[in-house]
């Protein structure tokens, strides 16, 4: 007789710190919440991440006490370059190649019908979920630091209390542990950031723009023409020529390719990844959780 498959409970840890969190509050409390799933901690391989993050997701696999099930798209080696490459495509208003073929496609491969998912959305990330399902309207996620009311904050403390250094993108200032030189950012002061701590890879992004005739920043067309003439009048008279195109939106936001981009247009607001003191605080947001539902 065919052995029945047990659903399972697929925590998907990204090496961000929300979902290491998240992933281990689903750990500590899978027997009350799924008893009858198999659980499962997955990662998709992604080559343009910091190297740090395999140290972090060492650290994190041992604070688990879980192994951790690494998926990758061989065909393009979890390169975000092969694939802009191959699609001749960065990214535009249906998101970036990349995130299709290297993430999305890759748990759609190897996902079940019947596993419930686990993401690191923060409490102040409900609006995630909803665009997630508005795509996926069949995906059933559990999202345990919404339940918690756990912040971004919060679990940069938990790791902090428990030894696990977060990784460098992190201590850099980065907002998420991405891949470097995101090609879904358009920001000037996150580009101008990527500029100073990864030249290279500022320089990769240039040159792959220039060849695909696209443009990755977005500003306001008179901001940069009241603030930096110069480039704003190089940048046209190349449009003019026909070395690069000029494409203004509804809003009056020009797409600036990054070899006109001044080097000190934008701003970059480094983030605050909070202190210390989190474990207890943890503990409590989990038993007033259990309480509200016994009450219930």
């Amino acid at each position: 007789m065919k052995e029945i498959q047990k659903p399972r409970l697929v925590c998907w840890f990204s090496h961000g710190a929300a979902s290491a969190v998240a992933t281990k509050l689903t750990i500590e409390n899978a027997k009350k919440t799924h008893p009858d799933h198999e659980l499962v901690v997955a990662n998709i391989y992604l080559k343009n991440e910091h190297p740090d993050s395999l140290r972090f997701m060492e650290e994190c696999e041992d604070w688990f006490g879980v192994p951790i099930l690494e998926l990758k798209n061989e065909r393009y080696n979890g390169d975000v370059d092969v694939v802009i490459e191959k699609f001749r495509y960065m990214s535009g208003v249906a998101g970036a190649r990349c995130t299709k073929e290297l993430k999305k496609q890759v748990r759609l491969d190897w996902q079940r019908f019947d596993d419930v998912h686990v993401f690191g959305m923060t409490t102040d990330e409900e609006k995630r979920i909803d665009n997630l399902l508005d795509t996926e309207p069949d995906l059933e996620i559990y999202a345990p630091l919404i339940d918690y009311k756990i912040t971004k904050t919060d679990c940069f403390r938990m790791l902090n209390d428990v030894g696990i250094e977060l990784p460098v993108m992190y201590r850099l200032g980065y907002h998420n542990n991405n891949c470097i030189g995101c090609v879904k950012a358009s920001g000037a002061g996150y580009w101008n950031k990527i500029r100073v701590d990864f030249p290279d890879v500022f320089k990769r992004r240039a040159f792959q723009e220039e060849l695909l005739g696209v443009a990755l920043v977005k500003m306001s067309a008179k901001k940069f023409k009241k603030n930096w003439p110069e480039d704003y009048e190089k940048m046209h008279s190349d449009h003019v020529a026909g070395k690069c195109k000029w494409v203004v939106d509804s809003n009056g936001s020009l797409r600036i390719p990054l070899r006109y981009l001044p080097p000190d247009a934008g701003s970059h607001k480094d983030l605050d990844i909070g202190a210390c003191g989190f474990f207890c605080e943890i503990k409590e947001k989990n038993n007033a959780l259990q309480k509200s539902k016994v009450q219930k």
